[in-house]
């Protein structure tokens, strides 16, 4: 059992930028993953991490990885296991790089979240579409390699609050989401235009919320998933929040559904064996909050240690025929690293990696 091993020893992509932080910051005294080196830009290559980081999460970096030297992009990396925090031009090149090289590469950039043969993982939802790594290796020859993504960070909280609402057939949806500042990395918006602000566009969002969760809301067929047949329509605003993404959502069923009945599915939905058991899973994976007032972000982002989707408002929507509720998930925990360190625990429970 991969309880009772010696740790794998990870490397981290893009380890000084915020999302490289937050993978810094969650591996530290993981019981399977052990950070064994630290990669980055040429502005960082060469330094230790404690001088080239600048720091944007709470406390200070791990004092043990303080005198780490950084390596640089086209370093030889020896870690048989990879998370990638790198933005998505740099990661076309380098993550299928060291798939080829036999590496299994857990990645949070969008470069090949819709590449046939590349699962957008979100374990609670749909675990078998790890198996798209055997695929990967058959197809491309990559023997020990592989590779998974996440989801972009807005679309985890609506794939995680509908899948346990696909058994009622989800048939259109109606999606706004409210995106905390973090999601545009550091440093990110400027304050002149976030502050006493809503920015009601950003580039490149709307189509991944649009996509994304239909992808992995659908079922593995053969060497490829069959994307989950629904109409989607999207709007993403930036808002003065620090951390926390809340989408409003309208979604529209095949079936005559009850509030009980959604409410109780909910409550009930876990993911399947061995997800429950990994050390990044949630107890449970969608919270229901029945106030009238939540879910929050401040209040609400860190439920489940921030692995859990909050959802919450929900009532008839009169226009798209169906219910309307709001969700909320963190989005550099799962929406982000946390969610990849998911994966690496699924991959390693499934012999897929380590």
């Amino acid at each position: 059992m991969a309880q009772n091993r010696n740790p794998i020893n990870v490397a981290v992509l893009g380890a000084t930028g915020a999302v490289g932080q937050r993978f810094v910051q969650l591996l530290q005294g993981h019981p399977w993953f052990r950070i064994a080196e630290l990669v980055a830009s040429d502005r960082s290559a060469g330094q230790r991490y404690g001088e080239a980081v600048r720091w944007v999460l709470p406390g200070n970096p791990p004092a043990d990885l303080a005198e780490r030297v950084v390596l640089p992009l086209d370093a030889d990396v020896q870690s048989p296991l990879v998370f990638s925090a790198l933005p998505a031009d740099i990661a076309q090149t380098i993550e299928w790089r060291l798939a080829e090289t036999g590496h299994v590469v857990c990645s949070n950039a969008s470069a090949y979240r819709m590449h046939e043969h590349v699962p957008i993982l979100l374990p609670e939802i749909n675990a078998p579409h790890a198996a798209l790594v055997r695929v990967q290796r058959q197809k491309y020859g990559w023997g020990t390699g592989g590779l998974v993504t996440n989801s972009n960070c807005t679309s985890a909280p609506v794939a995680m609050a509908f899948a346990p609402l696909r058994q009622f057939g989800i048939a259109a949806a109606q999606l706004t989401s409210l995106q905390a500042v973090s999601g545009g990395g550091y440093p990110g918006v400027p304050s002149l235009d976030i502050l006493d602000n809503v920015i009601p566009f950003i580039n490149g969002e709307e189509p991944k919320l649009e996509a994304e969760p239909r992808k992995m809301l659908g079922a593995l067929a053969g060497e490829r998933i069959a994307f989950l047949d629904y109409a989607a329509s999207a709007t993403c605003t930036r808002v003065p929040v620090l951390d926390g993404h809340l989408v409003s959502v309208a979604v529209r069923f095949y079936e005559a559904v009850s509030e009980e009945q959604i409410v109780a599915v909910w409550r009930d939905f876990r993911g399947p064996e061995p997800v429950p058991s990994l050390p990044s899973a949630p107890p449970q994976p969608v919270i229901y909050h029945s106030a009238p007032d939540r879910p929050q972000p401040r209040r609400d982002r860190d439920a489940g240690s921030g692995m859990a989707t909050v959802v919450g408002r929900l009532r008839p929507c009169p226009v798209i025929g169906g219910w309307k509720f709001l969700a909320l998930a963190h989005n550099t925990v799962r929406g982000a690293a946390g969610c990849s360190i998911l994966n690496a625990e699924l991959l390693v429970a499934e012999g897929l990696a380590g």
